[in-house]
Order: structure tokens, then sequence, then C-alpha cells
């Protein structure tokens, strides 16, 4: 019944750019927060951005300066602008919404995307 839908990954030379986008569809009431994790084999998912309903945001310190997240509220939709990229940012990328659905207002869950691989490498 929600759906998250991840664009953008792929394949980019160390100092490069990409920009990810995350659009989130079906019955939701609201969306508190999004962002984006990434993982790598063996390793845990970990945060990458995240941001609030207010446009609060959050960076896990090996991405601040460098990585910029936003949100169109409108669209239910995040991006990750991602800037300046080193190799050690090769992951797959995950977006995730907190969001209540229409079925059950006043209690938030978790939703993730499909994951979208991004790989820095020369």
């Amino acid at each position: 019944q929600v759906q998250l839908v991840e664009s953008g990954g792929g394949l980019v030379q160390p100092g490069g750019s990409l920009r990810l986008s995350c659009a989130a569809s079906g019955s939701i009431f609201s969306i508190n927060a999004m962002g984006w994790y990434r993982q790598v084999p063996g390793k845990q998912r970990e945060l990458v951005a995240a941001i609030t309903s207010g446009r609060s945001t959050n960076y896990a310190d090996s991405v601040k300066g460098r990585f910029t997240i936003s949100r169109n509220n409108i669209k239910n939709t995040v991006y990750l602008q991602m800037n300046s990229l080193k190799p050690e940012d090769t992951a797959v990328y995950y977006c995730n919404a907190r969001l209540e659905t229409f079925y059950q207002k006043g209690t938030s869950y978790d939703y993730w995307g499909q994951g979208t691989q991004v790989t820095v490498s020369s």
C-alpha cells in the first residue's frame, strides 16, 4: 500500500557527483521523516542523512559538507545530492520514510525502498 521508488544511482569517478531521488506513494496520510541509509556487504546499514517534515536535517560525519538532503513535501519525495564522492561512499543506498497511512493514523512505521547501487571508482 506504500511504495518507495529510488532512482539516480550509478557509477561515478572519484570527485564526481550524483543525485538520488526517492518518491513515496500509496495510502500516505503524513510523512514524519525521510532519509537515506547505505550498506556495504558484511556491514550494518548506516544512516547517511535524514530530514524531518520541518526540514531539520541530520548527517553522518563522513558526509557532512559533501552531501545535501532535501525534500518536497507536496510530491512526497526526498533527494540526496552527493558531491565530491569518494570510493568509500560505494554502497547500496536505501531510502527510508517514517510515515502514517490512512489506515493507521497516529502510528508511524518505517518503509524502505529497494535500494540503488552507487559505485565510486576510476
